[in-house]
């Protein structure tokens, strides 16, 4: 069944607005489907929501401070959507990340089945 792109219009910006909070893991509990994959550029990959879930939460573990998380812009394109963003952490081992980053899912019946990370620049 495909999801219609006013549908996935609002369930992107949805799942955006509690990326834009810090939220990730609330993002993924909320938006994923238990067999989703993502994969980003540092070539670290997932295969289930659980996966998924146990990833952002090691990851926003090692955060020391939130400098910055701005949603940029969105496209949607039937069930597919892409969001760009800039991250910006300290992190605990003393080391700094700067991300501009493209976000891309795909969308089937609700939920991201798929998710890939780009950098932007």
């Amino acid at each position: 069944m495909e999801v219609k792109t006013m549908n996935v219009k609002i369930l992107n910006a949805q799942m955006d607005d509690l990326v834009k909070k810090g939220q990730m893991v609330d993002a993924v509990k909320q938006f994923y489907a238990e067999t989703a994959a993502s994969s980003d550029y540092g070539d670290v990959a997932t295969a289930s929501k659980q996966e998924m879930v146990e990833k952002m939460e090691g990851f926003l573990g090692a955060i020391a401070k939130v400098n910055e998380i701005t949603h940029l812009d969105t496209l949607v394109d039937g069930n597919k959507s892409a969001s760009r963003f800039v991250f910006d952490f300290d992190m605990k081992d003393n080391s700094h990340i700067h991300w501009h980053e493209i976000i891309k899912r795909d969308w089937r019946d609700g939920k991201v089945v798929n998710e890939e990370y780009f950098n932007a620049g």
